[in-house]
Parts: structure tokens; C-alpha cells; sequence
């Protein structure tokens, strides 16, 4: 992830970014130094603030900004692009579950919208099927 490298760019402590987000300096360092995954909500917090790609911020590719990139994450558009990404795919949960390491139980509840998808979770979808993560956030189309 890149948000010591974005925060270092624009001469901002790890307390400035803290504040920022609303949380403690401590949590906000676990994530920088990559010993926690930031939290859906706070990571599209500080993609905002800093105008740049929740994509770029992951290392998932070097699209630091999108034309026309939402703000808010849409989390029905989420649901329904998690589904149809298995399903183009031809696979069923439980086949998903096994290639991403998770049990079926959560892939069913992430894309039934009962549970919003852990961060960690976004990178694996993203890095298996190779789409981008604003994509299936519903930043971008």
C-alpha cells in the first residue's frame, strides 16, 4: 500500500492523517506500516482527501486519479459486481471460496450486501480476476 509514500508527498504526519480519518495516530500507523488493512470506509476517507485512486493507493496499478471517479462507494453496485464477477467467470462460490482462500459462508455474504467486504478481501478479488477495486467499489465505470 502507498499511504506513507501519499502522506509523505504531502508533507502530513501520520497524527495529521489521523485526524483526518478520525481515528487514533496508533491504528493509522498499523496501516501504514502494513500490520493492520485499513477499513473500507477509511481508505475511500483518505482516497478522497488526497485525490487519488483507491486502485494507485493498493498497488494495484499506477492510475493515480480516474476522470469522472465517484466519491461515495456504492455498496449496491458492490454486491451486484462481486456476484456477476464469479458468475462471468463461471464459477460457483464454493469454487471462489477455495481459489481465495475463504469460506463460501462470507463470499455469499459479501455479495448479498449482509456483509461489506473486508479490505483484504477487495485486494484478493482484484488481484484474482484483475479488475480494479473502483471499479467494483462503484467509483468508476
Amino acid at each position: 500500500m502507498k499511504l506513507k509514500e501519499i502522506r509523505e508527498e504531502n508533507n502530513k504526519t501520520q497524527k495529521d492523517i489521523a485526524n483526518i480519518l478520525k481515528v487514533a495516530r496508533s491504528s493509522y500507523g498499523m496501516w501504514e506500516q502494513e500490520q493492520d488493512f485499513i477499513p473500507l470506509n477509511r481508505l475511500n476517507d483518505f482516497s478522497n482527501y488526497f485525490n487519488v485512486s483507491i486502485d494507485y493507493i493498493l498497488g494495484l496499478n499506477n492510475h493515480k486519479t480516474y476522470s469522472n471517479s465517484k466519491k461515495e462507494i456504492d455498496y449496491n453496485l458492490l454486491k451486484k459486481r462481486l456476484k456477476d464477477l464469479r458468475k462471468n467467470n463461471h464459477l460457483t462460490q464454493e469454487a471462489l471460496s477455495k481459489n481465495l482462500n475463504m469460506t463460501r459462508s462470507l463470499i455469499s455474504k459479501y455479495e448479498n450486501g449482509t456483509n461489506i467486504i473486508l479490505t483484504s478481501f477487495l485486494i484478493s478479488y482484484c488481484q484474482y480476476f484483475n479488475v480494479s477495486a473502483d471499479y467494483l467499489l462503484g467509483k468508476i465505470n
